[in-house]
């Protein structure tokens, strides 16, 4: 908190910021600034300095710090489309955060973990939860917006500041500590860096938080890229900050470092401004890396320099009258505005991905039967608040139709459990310490504990004790135990395996692969060993379930996910399908009543291939929201018109998608600008209980130049009974380009309201500057000349109207390969792999010992008579092989490789192409190559090349 007394320049109102910020750095002593380099940075008595830490979770709500206002999940958020709801969300969460800065400004900081720019290539990742979707654009505007209400809109103070993670290519859990993605310059300038650089270079994100992976080679916090990019092309005026522990992980994980003194140098060289790892042990490694000359102290400076910007921006050092954000009142946290607005988005994010006719259900109804394992539940993931109530979808219902019979069942099964050997039951008992203790000492099935069995899929399932309502886990001295509220924290110990053996007996796993067996007192325990378990049903969930649904006039069936099991931060998804419980449960509701609803929560999209073909009625949500059950009711029963739209493709089934490692979104037709099969349900799509009529898609002009913007109008009429929301998506798509572009690309969108009969002319203001891609043969951003169709519609299969327009761009010049050309800014490849080059950029191996790499468009008017590369053999060595407009075609030169010794041992080397073969290669009138062709590079062996070059005659 700012300290009344002036003794010091840096405290002086009147100096520029640069200024004090330089004055306070250069009165601050080696070993001060080895302290504030971590994530907790200490106080400094002497100068008024207090403790600050960086780093409050708020991905959709302030999070971990006690009851703040919660929203849905972002791939929720995603699906409003509504970049104004996300600013005043935004906002609400600099608010809340603002008032537990207030209560402990030590412990509870103000720059924020938030929001999630990585963007969602593969429905597999864990953490889709977090993300934004599959589309630059979309995650874009949407997360330039949070950071926007997020920091406030004062010219000099923040409210709060966002840190946007993680910077990048951030898509997989699988060994997401060692792994490195390989990334073209294309895939990296068109698609992943596309979402980060609106929320710094318009939002002007005050912090970005790097990824724990590696990008070519380089583990994230050592990339140049946030130097060169982040800090230097998009000029962003805030710090870098180190994801949790990735530090030091770049030698426990990564092992590119072979020292922490090193890792810690390398990072802060690479921008990196602030670490978060163990800090006893950074703050050695730091005087390491001074002492050994790795680091001088003005990279110190320099780095703190960011970091104090910032905490001078969110006004720390200055009077409170001078800080609009200086006093938040207490009672804003959790206030009936943010209640409103958590409800507004939570009925904005819906998605109607199916109907027809049922709903809504507005004429109802005698009864509804509410079916399912997420009916009675309002889950929280890993990094939601704490909400101060939540309303289950249950409760809604039952809210909703007051007086009428709501019929509940879960659809899971009742059991009781007993040993195969003893044939005891399993009850609860309490031994010492320890309460609701599970113990087979039970004689007879009457004293035996009741379980609800919940199976989510792939051999996960808890257990909840039906008569205290709690989950069993596992404590910490190995007892299983009935104690547990929900299920949750890094390490999920409430799920368990059940292994089928003969005789209908069974084995029992934990959450860490241990057997649970029982010890000597009879108590379940997970240790090594095994012990036979028999399964006793009390009550079939299943039949109770389609029993509930031929009573009801109409069935609701709510399934989907536990944000907590087989996908999450850690772990990936096995499949993208329903778990098969909650399908078998569908199929068999839907099979005694036509009049089926499905309604998915989920943090995910699923492959609901039947459901699609055989259920009437389909809904979307995310988990989350403290009013998810109102908003979920509201929809069902036509108090609300749903109008969200998908962020993410849904496609029919695992088999539509590449290997989760695969980070191509060009070659592997990820995505929905470049997948050119059939889906379950497109990027983009949403029902309404209204239609729409989409008008003719105007231009304001035939052709357009570079550096120009020009305008683009619809008419959209509201042709139905329903007031309601339409979004409003227009695409481009280059009709005729040099290199493969995407079928289809979001430029602009616009969510409205129109009332029945109300008609509203959509005007989009578009950039031609945005029409570029990136050019790998001048490596920089280039808008091609050509024809190029504008699409509008309401999802980016559902197209209803088209124009064209004439780019008056530039016409990309034939390659000449007579200078050196790095071999990363390839047109096409086969079996490659991108990784470092230390001698400065990054360099190609094949995989698995034969690949190539093709350059398209070359201009061979002279035959080249040398071939010159630099290459490393590493231990084996190899060779590579030149041939012309084929990969299968015969070879103008064999440039042999010797090894050198290591993957970073580079040398030149060169081999002639002999000038007899060009009486094989041309007609006899030719001498010399009259028209563009492809070169192909053949990379056999131990080999890496990281630049080529033809010396021509």
């Amino acid at each position: 908190m700012y300290r009344a007394a002036t003794q010091f320049p840096f405290q002086n109102l009147d100096l520029p910021l640069r200024v004090r910020i330089d004055d306070l750095v250069m009165r601050l002593t080696l070993d001060e600034k080895i302290e504030l380099m971590c994530q907790y940075q200490a106080d400094i008595p002497r100068l008024g300095l207090q403790k600050y830490k960086h780093g409050t979770e708020g991905a959709h709500g302030v999070a971990w710090l006690g009851e703040a206002t919660v929203f849905p999940q972002n791939i929720g958020l995603a699906c409003t489309w509504n970049p104004g709801l996300l600013q005043k969300i935004g906002s609400v969460i600099g608010d809340e955060a603002r008032v537990y800065y207030q209560r402990n400004s030590s412990i509870n900081g103000l720059t924020i973990w938030a929001p999630t720019v990585d963007l969602e290539r593969d429905p597999r990742w864990g953490r889709t939860e977090e993300g934004y979707g599959e589309d630059p654009f979309l995650t874009g505007r949407l997360t330039t917006s949070l950071v926007q209400g997020l920091q406030g809109d004062d010219p000099f103070y923040y409210k709060a500041v966002a840190t946007l993670k993680h910077f990048y290519a951030n898509n997989n859990e699988l060994n997401r500590g060692s792994a490195s993605i390989s990334i073209d310059p294309r895939n990296k300038r068109e698609y992943y860096l596309k979402a980060f650089e609106p929320a710094i270079r318009d939002g002007r994100a005050a912090s970005i938080m790097t990824a724990y992976n590696g990008v070519n080679g380089i583990p994230c916090n050592l990339n140049h890229e946030v130097n060169e990019i982040v800090k230097g092309e998009w000029n962003m005026d805030g710090f870098v900050v180190s994801d949790a522990g990735d530090v030091l992980g770049t030698v426990t994980d990564h092992h590119y470092a072979d020292s922490y003194a090193k890792a810690v140098a390398g990072s802060i060289k690479a921008g990196i401004d602030n670490i978060t790892d163990d800090q006893p042990v950074s703050f050695q490694a730091l005087r390491d890396a001074l002492d050994q000359g790795l680091l001088a102290e003005e990279d110190l400076n320099h780095a703190l320099r960011n970091t104090f910007r910032v905490r001078f921006r969110l006004g720390e050092f200055d009077p409170a009258e001078r800080n609009p954000y200086s006093h938040v009142p207490e009672e804003k946290l959790c206030s009936s505005e943010h209640k409103a607005l958590s409800l507004e988005a939570a009925r904005e994010s819906i998605v109607l991905l199916k109907n027809d006719g049922l709903l809504p259900l507005w004429t109802i109804l005698d009864s509804v039967a509410v079916i399912g394992p997420l009916a009675d539940e309002a889950f929280t993931d890993a990094y939601s608040g704490t909400p101060p109530y939540r309303i289950t979808q249950l409760q809604g219902i039952s809210e909703k139709i007051q007086d009428r019979q709501v019929l509940f069942a879960t659809g899971m099964d009742q059991i009781r459990i007993r040993t195969a050997t003893s044939g005891k039951y399993v009850c609860l008992r309490d031994y010492g310490n320890d309460s609701a203790v599970l113990a087979a000492d039970g004689n007879i099935a009457t004293e035996a504990a009741v379980f609800e069995c919940s199976d989510w899929g792939f051999g996960s399932f808890t257990l909840r004790a039906m008569d205290i309502h709690k989950l069993v886990t596992v404590s910490e001295n190995g007892r299983l135990t009935a104690t547990a509220d929900a299920v949750g924290g890094w390490y999920v110990k409430e799920t368990f395996r059940f292994e089928a053996l003969e005789k209908d007996s069974f084995t029992m796993k934990s959450w860490d692969d241990k057997p649970v067996v029982t010890d000597a007192h009879g108590r379940l325990i997970a240790l090594e060993g095994q012990s036979e378990f028999i399964i006793e049903v009390v009550n079939q969930g299943l039949e109770e379930a389609i029993q509930l649904a031929k009573e009801a006039e109409t069935a609701i069936v709510f399934v989907g996910n536990n944000p907590y099991i087989n996908g999450k931060e850690t772990v990936d998804r096995p499949d993208i399908t329903l778990p098969p419980a909650q399908h078998e449960l569908i199929q068999a509701v839907r099979a005694v009543n036509p009049r089926t609803v499905v309604v998915i929560i989920g943090s995910y999209p699923f492959a609901v291939h039947w459901e699609n073909e055989h259920v009437p009625a389909i809904v979307f949500t995310s988990h989350a929201g403290q009013e998810l059950g109102h908003a979920v009711a509201d929809v069902l029963f036509g108090e609300y018109n749903p109008a969200g739209r998908l962020n993410m493709t849904w496609y029919s089934s695992m088999d539509q998608l590449p290997d989760l490692m695969n980070y191509d979104i060009i070659k592997g037709k990820r995505t929905y600008q470049y997948f050119d099969e059939e889906v379950l349900y497109p990027f983009g799509h949403g029902l309404s209980y209204t239609d729409f009529k989409y008008g003719e898609l105007t231009a304001g002009c035939e052709v357009v130049y570079e550096n120009e913007t020009f305008l683009v109008s619809i008419l959209i009429c509201n042709t139905g009974s329903w007031s309601g929301d339409e979004v409003v998506q227009l695409y481009i798509r280059a009709d005729n380009p040099r290199v493969t572009r995407p079928i289809k690309t979001l430029i602009g969108f616009e969510r409205m309201q129109l009332f029945p009969g109300e008609s509203k002319t959509v005007q989009f203001t578009i950039k031609v500057n945005d029409l570029a891609f990136w050019d790998v043969t001048r490596e920089r951003y280039c808008v091609e000349k050509g024809m190029y169709t504008l699409m509008a519609g309401s999802s980016s299969s559902k197209i209803f109207s088209m124009t064209t327009l004439h780019v008056e761009g530039e016409e990309i010049p034939a390659r000449s390969l007579g200078e050196w050309v790095k071999a990363v800014n390839y047109d096409d490849y086969k079996n490659i792999y991108l990784d470092e080059c230390r001698e400065g950029g990054e360099s190609i191996r094949p995989v698995a010992g034969s690949g190539w790499i093709a350059f398209h468009d070359v201009d061979l008017n002279e035959w080249p008579v040398k071939f010159m590369a630099r290459v490393t053999g590493n231990i084996q060595g190899g060779e590579i092989v030149l041939t012309l407009d084929s990969p299968a075609g015969d070879p103008i030169a064999v440039c042999p490789i010797l090894p050198t010794g290591g993957i970073q041992a580079w040398t030149t080397v060169e081999c002639e192409v002999p000038s007899r073969l060009i009486t094989d290669l041309l007609t006899p009138a030719e001498t010399v190559f009259s028209e563009r062709c492809k070169l192909y590079l053949h990379l056999k062996g131990d080999v890496q090349i990281s630049s080529f070059c033809l010396q021509l005659l």
